[in-house]
This record gives C-alpha cells, sequence and structure tokens, in this order.
C-alpha cells in the first residue's frame, strides 16, 4: 500500500531542499502555529465582519441611510425607512448571504476535491451547465421567475455532475480526469449559451441582465425557495471536511483511514451542485468568489478542511456583498452589477496567483 505526503509534510519537504534545512519563511507557514482557540478568534472575528458588511448592504442604494437609519427602518416599522429596508434591500443583502455561503463552500469543497487550487464550481462545469439549462428555459419555454428558473437549474447542475464524473471514471474518478471533463463540458455549454443568446434576440434582452450576475431582483419569495437547497448543500459540505481531509493524502490513505474516496467524491459532488445550481438559479452565473475565497482562508486555517470551510461560509458573503456595495456605490445613480465587480477583482488576483505559482516551481 502506498502512502502520500500530506500537503503539509509535502510543504515542509519543498523547503528543506530549498538549501537551510528549515523552512524558508514564518509567513509561508502562519496557519500551521496557529491554535484551535486563535483560530475561533479569528472565526468570529470574520463572523463581526460580516455582521458590519450586512448593515453597509442595508444602507447603501440609490438612497444612503446610515447605519442608525439601516437599523431603525430593520426592526421598527414605523420608521419612514422601514418600506426600503424591507422590501428592497434585506431580500438583496439576505440573498447575497446565501449566495455567498453557497460559492464560498462550493469553491472550497471543489479545490479540495480536484486537489487543484485554480479550481472554481465552474471548473466541473456546474455553473454552466445550470446556465445552460436556464437559458434553454427562458428562450424555449418562456420561463420567468427564480420558481422556474430553479427546476431547470438544477437539472442542468446535475445532468452535468453525472456526465462529469462519469466521463472522469467514475468511483475511479481521478482528480485529472475530473478537471479535464470538467473543462471541457464547460467551454461546450458556455458556447452553446452565446449561440442561444445571438439567435434568439427577443430572448437575449430577458437573459443579459441574469447572466451577468444581479442581487438587484431579489425578492422574498427568492431566498424562501434557494435557502433550503443551500442548506442542505451547505451542511452536507461541511460533513464532508475530515472525509476531505483523508482524500487529500491520496485514495490508499484515505482507504487506510477508514474513508471511502469514491462515496467522498460524489458526495461533494451532490454538494456542488445543490450549492451552485440554488446560487445560480438566483443570481446568475457569479465567478471568482469560489476561487479567491478559499485561497484568502487557506492563509489563515491552512489545509484543514474542519476549519477551511467554516471559514469560507462566513468569508465569501462578505466578499458577495462587500461587492455588491461597491457596485451600488462606484454606478451611483444606476449600479454596477456584483458578476461584473467580482470579475474586475477576481481576475486580477487569478492572474497573480498562476504568475505566483509560476515563479515558486521555477
Amino acid at each position: 500500500m502506498t502512502f502520500t505526503k500530506s500537503p503539509q509534510v509535502q510543504g515542509d519537504s519543498a523547503a528543506v531542499r530549498r538549501g537551510n534545512g528549515q523552512p524558508k519563511a514564518a509567513e509561508e507557514q502562519p496557519a500551521r502555529a496557529r491554535t484551535p482557540l486563535a483560530r475561533a478568534a479569528g472565526l468570529l472575528a470574520a463572523a463581526l465582519v460580516l455582521l458590519l458588511v450586512v448593515f453597509l448592504s442595508l444602507a447603501f442604494g440609490a438612497r444612503p441611510l446610515s447605519l442608525g437609519e439601516a437599523w431603525s427602518g430593520l426592526v421598527d416599522s414605523g420608521s419612514a425607512d422601514y418600506t426600503v429596508v424591507h422590501e428592497m434591500r434585506l431580500p438583496r443583502t439576505l440573498l447575497g448571504l446565501l449566495a455567498g455561503v453557497a460559492l464560498g463552500l462550493a469553491g472550497g469543497v471543489m479545490q479540495a476535491l480536484t486537489r487543484n487550487p485554480l479550481a472554481d464550481p465552474g471548473l466541473l462545469g456546474i455553473n454552466a451547465g445550470a446556465a445552460a439549462a436556464v437559458v434553454t428555459a427562458i428562450s424555449f419555454f418562456g420561463v420567468a421567475g427564480y420558481t422556474g428558473y430553479i427546476g431547470f437549474a438544477f437539472l442542468g447542475a446535475a445532468a452535468v455532475s453525472v456526465l462529469v464524473y462519469a466521463v472522469g471514471g467514475g468511483r475511479g474518478a481521478t482528480p485529472a480526469r475530473l478537471a479535464l471533463a470538467g473543462t471541457a463540458l464547460n467551454a461546450a455549454l458556455i458556447s452553446y449559451v452565446s449561440a442561444v443568446q445571438l439567435l434568439d434576440t427577443a430572448s437575449l434582452d430577458r437573459m443579459r441582465f441574469w447572466m451577468v450576475g444581479s442581487l438587484a431582483r431579489a425578492q422574498d419569495s427568492t431566498v424562501l425557495q434557494a435557502l433550503p437547497f443551500i442548506a442542505v448543500g451547505a451542511l452536507l459540505a461541511l460533513v464532508l471536511a475530515r472525509p476531505l481531509n483523508a482524500l487529500a493524502l491520496g485514495d490508499d490513505a484515505a482507504r487506510a483511514l477508514g474513508s471511502r474516496p469514491g462515496r467522498t467524491r460524489a458526495a461533494a459532488i451532490v454538494a456542488i451542485t445543490l450549492l451552485c445550481g440554488a446560487a445560480t438559479a438566483a443570481c446568475g452565473p457569479i465567478v471568482f468568489v469560489g476561487l479567491m475565497v478559499p485561497h484568502m482562508v487557506r492563509a489563515l486555517t491552512g489545509p484543514d478542511q474542519r476549519w477551511l470551510l467554516p471559514y469560507c461560509a462566513v468569508l465569501a458573503p462578505v466578499l458577495l456583498l462587500g461587492a455588491d456595495v461597491l457596485g451600488r456605490i462606484l454606478g451611483r445613480p444606476s449600479e454596477l452589477q456584483v458578476g461584473i465587480v467580482t470579475v474586475v477583482l477576481g481576475g486580477p488576483f487569478f492572474l497573480y496567483f498562476v504568475r505566483r505559482r509560476r515563479v515558486a516551481h521555477a
């Protein structure tokens, strides 16, 4: 039986090979010295930052409110701002919270599943599958609204998940096969979406707002319909933290530790499907959140999924709601859609990370 080294052991070994017998620098391994108490304190601090961003999301819009006015509009039905907060900004904020949790957890699980630090929910074509199904529903069946989108989104996401899993080798799937199958399907589905938009100009106007990724059309019904799917997907993702840690050691080592790699991969794909399908149906395909957040979190927690995934669930909504608030500020008196802002933020991050890894391996 062959055991592979964990990422931590591999990192230390690489540092020793660089020539001084010790890890190169403290900043390369800050998370290794963190105690559980320090990580718990960091998670609490992240939750407080999220609470602040939630209030900023309630306060900023076409008519700015102070934090005090936003709080009054939230809790006081007699406040002049009650209608603005409850009917316009609260559903948008809650949807941003749910979508952020979904995309952050999906990205963390995806990177652990494929052992690819550049992976995000789009790598396996999950987002593209959901988007292609929704675009088909809009263009060919005249479907409108989240209630109509959600069924098609899950159908597309589930179909692509099963296809990628089958093409990738089924129970014997490897990270490389999953990534290759997902990348090929993702490219094909994006081409299909573009072709439908070009051929059906009448539906293009209805699709383009959804395709860019936005929280602006959130309603109470959207939040309530997305909540159960995201809650189940998030719970499944968190339960998979320990099996994913074992899977990072390699299939043989995972089996020796009592884990079942095939079952873990299948459950992980189900979790990603639930999370991405619900978020994509509600907001459109928002990219880079699932890529950026796990990287930022990994610098704080290390590779341990038991800490990484809860941090992702808290910090991804911070990023998504923060991008939404930034879009409202920069686009006044209108706004920039959150999908555009995340692309602007995520593009340079992606290039920087790729270049840093290239330099590190040189």
